[in-house]
């Protein structure tokens, strides 16, 4: 504030202080039929079906506030549940945002949050609808995301089938090299730094690739090689991956493994939370995508270059790291 006053905090405003001046002023899509300030919202669903998914981030589990504005947070939440509707070839539509922080906590900062996941889904022309707003000793976001498919059918994991190519779309690796660097206090590398904090989906891809025949599709939320451990289990074929096609995506973050002292592979093949799309094509691979591998007969498994992988494969919640 200009006056150099400290704004009120959630327990001055009170719980629906907060939540008119968090909805004062916003614009919902054509597909909100009703937005909040009901019981509950009504969402369009253009042709009878809904794809639902859920996330929660917890703070010094999912996000540091110390590395992170409420902003990043609030882009963050919004871009990691939107993947995944994208991963089910549907388009982003909806979504309802719990939230818990203390009582002591600025409002200013909250409606920093608010107004970066409002700015997020404007990029892809949806609207937050509804959620909660609660007493809690740390911040906490849990996002419920809702997606349309626009008539056609869903993208599931199970559908690979041996021949087809494996591609990708976004970046792979750039989140887990950027934790690392923060993790590490190295400075500079502005740009992968910044990508761990908030990820770049490939945002209108996922029906990019429904469209051009995708036959199984997921987003890179845990590591490559985990998550098409997920495909070939559901699909019951194997996966092999090829290092010189992801070449660029190692030579990328180069100079950061030499920084940190790690192998970029590691990052590449093992690191999450960059929400690329990964997906087998029977066909011609749309624009856009590169061609990564290619499915193989099963066993259910991820070969890199025609030999187990026995690095880092990937995020676990109740491992981590």
């Amino acid at each position: 504030m200009s006056s150099g006053e400290p704004g009120p905090t959630l327990r001055q405003l009170g719980e629906f202080g907060m939540i008119d001046r968090l909805l004062a002023g916003r614009r919902q899509p054509p597909t909100t039929a009703l937005g909040p300030g009901d019981d509950a919202a009504l969402v369009l669903a253009g042709d009878g079906r809904t794809v639902v998914s859920t996330d929660m981030l917890v703070q010094d589990r999912h996000f540091r506030l110390d590395w992170s504005t409420p902003a990043d947070v609030g882009r963050k939440a919004i871009a990691q549940n939107a993947a995944d509707i994208e991963a089910m070839g549907a388009r982003p539509t909806a979504f309802v945002v719990a939230f818990g922080a203390p009582p002591e906590t600025p409002a200013a900062r909250v409606s920093e949050l608010a107004d970066a996941m409002w700015d997020e889904v404007g990029r892809i022309r949806a609207g937050i609808v509804g959620g909660d707003l609660v007493n809690c000793p740390q911040w906490v976001l849990a996002v419920t995301v809702l997606g349309d498919l626009d008539g056609a059918a869903p993208v599931l994991r199970a559908g690979a089938r041996p021949g087809s190519m494996i591609a990708a779309t976004g970046e792979l690796g750039y989140s887990a090299a950027g934790y690392a660097l923060w993790r590490n206090g190295i400075e500079g590398f502005d740009e992968l730094r910044r990508r761990h904090l908030v990820p770049h989906p490939p945002y209108g891809q996922g029906r990019v690739a429904a469209k051009a025949g995708a036959q199984a599709m997921i987003d890179v939320s845990d590591g490559l090689v985990s998550d098409l451990r997920h495909v070939a289990q559901a699909s019951g074929v194997g996966i092999a991956l090829s290092t010189a096609a992801l070449a660029a995506d190692h030579q990328a973050l180069t100079t950061a493994g030499e920084a940190v002292g790690v192998d970029p592979w590691e990052w590449v093949l093992g690191g999450g939370e960059d929400h690329a799309l990964v997906a087998a094509f029977a066909g011609p691979v749309p624009a856009g995508w590169r061609v990564i591998g290619r499915v193989l007969d099963g066993p259910a498994r991820v070969l890199i270059d025609g030999a187990e992988w026995r690095g880092y494969a990937g995020w676990e919640s109740f491992g981590g790291r």
